[in-house]
């Protein structure tokens, strides 16, 4: 089981793939979203939001926020780690039912390019 330092890691690293990301990857960041991901295993959301192509001002929750965020993303700490290090595919993933998404279908289309 991922631990809150492994899973905070795993948002930084994909912060560092946004601010370094070009072309289409680049375009899909870009919209200003909040954004939250719940660690169901951990019940630890890692609230921040997605602009200009960064993930800024992500902090750590206990328990769900009682605001959802506009992209809400839903996973074990594994699961968030081996997303983010390219090991688990977010489309079969979300099909599967491992990643729960609740958000537009703009921004579903925009986050599935992103991991």
């Amino acid at each position: 089981m991922a631990t809150i330092e492994e899973c905070r890691g795993a948002l930084d690293r994909l912060a560092e793939h946004l601010a370094g990301a070009s072309g289409e990857l680049r375009a899909a960041a870009a919209p200003d979203r909040s954004l939250s991901c719940h660690v169901t295993d951990l019940d630890v959301t890692f609230v921040g939001h997605l602009r200009e192509g960064h993930l800024k001002e992500v902090r750590t929750v206990e328990g769900v926020p009682e605001r959802r965020a506009e992209i809400a993303l839903e996973m074990t700490g594994d699961d968030l780690v081996a997303l983010v290090d390219g090991k688990l595919n977010f489309a079969r993933a979300w099909a599967g039912g491992r990643v729960r998404l609740k958000a537009g279908l703009r921004d579903v289309l925009r986050l599935r390019s992103i991991l």
